[in-house]
């Protein structure tokens, strides 16, 4: 049986979690075996955390991590590493603010054994226009600097085979910010077999949005000196 370790960062999510936790704790529990629903909080300044631990008492297959404030991109490749040192098969990674569907999951599962990595496409997204801003930058970006073309490089919905991701996170510097935008990019670069599936992509479920056009503009403007570094640094 396929192991599944499902990964999730989660930041100030007070009003969000536990429906989180709870949708996303029904595909492990399907899958079944030694699968795993993971979340890492990155050093939540609310209720988060105590929120996790509360539900993991009554829910075996779910592990509540917490550490450290390093930022999405760091704790999404924290959650990664922790679920290839569990020795995960495979692994996804969805987001805590509950814009994604978990019944959009299994036809991403049906179709693990033929792609090193399956990924979300988000059409009509209901997110804002500076979401959609980031990802079309990015897109360019990506272009621009990688000669690469990726559907939507940072789409928190993406199923991996965990050999082929193991060694595509060693080229992802350490605690990079955009690390799923990166490995878009490594997956590219490498042709491996990458399939891109429509997905329905919600406002925001509760809380607040910690990004804004300033936060965005840093982000953007940092990305692009790494990005050139990295294309420089990158032989594959």
């Amino acid at each position: 049986m396929d192991k599944l370790y499902i990964v999730i960062p989660a930041y100030n999510e007070e009003a969000n979690i536990e429906q989180v936790i709870r949708d996303w704790y029904s595909v492990v529990e399907k899958v079944g075996g030694e699968s795993r629903l993971v979340i890492i909080d990155d050093g939540s300044k609310d209720s988060t955390f105590a929120r996790m631990e509360a539900l993991a008492k009554e829910l075996p297959m779910f592990i509540p991590v917490t550490k450290r404030n390093q930022g999405h991109g760091a704790t999404v490749l924290y959650g990664y590493h922790y679920a290839l040192k569990a020795g995960a098969d495979y692994v996804f990674q969805t987001d805590s603010d509950g814009q994604t569907l978990p019944k959009e999951f299994w036809d991403f599962w049906q179709k693990r054994a033929d792609y090193a990595m399956v990924i979300g496409h988000r059409k009509g997204r209901q997110d804002g226009f500076s979401r959609v801003f980031v990802t079309k930058t990015l897109k360019l970006v990506c272009r621009l600097c990688f000669h690469v073309t990726v559907t939507d490089a940072n789409t928190p919905f993406r199923l991996m085979e965990a050999k082929t991701l193991k060694e595509n996170l060693g080229l992802v510097p350490k605690d990079f910010n955009l690390s799923n935008v990166i490995l878009s990019v490594i997956y590219a670069k490498k042709k491996q077999p990458v399939l891109y599936l429509p997905i329905t992509f919600r406002p925001r479920q509760g809380g607040v949005n910690s990004i804004n056009l300033k936060k965005i503009f840093k982000i953007g403007w940092q990305a692009l000196k790494d990005f050139r570094t990295i294309n420089r640094c990158m032989k594959v």
